[in-house]
């Protein structure tokens, strides 16, 4: 990593992906240079408490994204059911916003919105990162972010999902950096973003 650089992590996730989250989200260091923005897809209600759970069990700060936050490093902030969130640029800083654009293909919050929200926001990388989930959510937004930001794409390998669609989507997309198992996933992006 170049000193200085001002990086963010986007993962997405969906069937299976509260279960891989807790093989992830408890080892990132609590000094992790950078925040992180999380769509697991789900319905409304289900989000807060999957936040509690992983905030328990981790170093780094689990949260639900509130509109307007802004967003600090070391902190996960997770789209609330049932909510788009995008990315603004607010000055020097960024802050959480949420998107009143309705279901795309069923789902709410759809990762594809929160990666293309990124393309507009002042990082100058962005750590993506697809894990377990049907179908293709995430791989559109990731190649329109990929022609205005530099992007490190990270997919689950297909052994350890439960579903292998939008990892696969994404690799299959030909953008994919590194493809690592669920339990090499919090060290490939620790990696790429490096402690402050």
């Amino acid at each position: 990593k170049k000193p200085g650089q001002n990086k963010i992590i986007a993962i997405a996730s969906s069937t299976g992906g509260p279960k891989a989250l807790q093989s992830v989200i408890p080892k990132i260091p609590a000094d992790i240079d950078a925040p992180v923005v999380l769509v697991q897809h789900m319905p409304a209600g289900f989000t807060s408490s999957m936040a509690a759970r992983l905030n328990e069990l981790s170093k780094v700060q689990v949260k639900e994204a509130e509109d307007g936050e802004l967003l600090k490093k070391g902190v996960v902030y997770i789209a609330p059911g049932g909510k788009h969130i995008v990315v603004n640029k607010k000055g020097a800083s960024h802050v959480i916003g949420y998107s009143d654009m309705p279901p795309i293909g069923g789902l709410k919050p759809c990762a594809n919105i929160m990666f293309d929200s990124l393309g507009q926001t002042g990082f100058d990388e962005v750590v993506c990162v697809v894990l377990t989930g049907m179908g293709a959510d995430g791989t559109n937004g990731i190649l329109s972010l990929g022609k205005k930001k530099s992007v490190h794409v990270i997919a689950q390998d297909e052994s350890s999902c439960i579903v292998y669609g939008m990892p696969r989507a994404i690799y299959e997309a030909g953008v994919v950096d590194e493809v690592v198992a669920l339990s090499k996933v919090a060290e490939t992006i620790t990696k790429n973003v490096g402690v402050k």
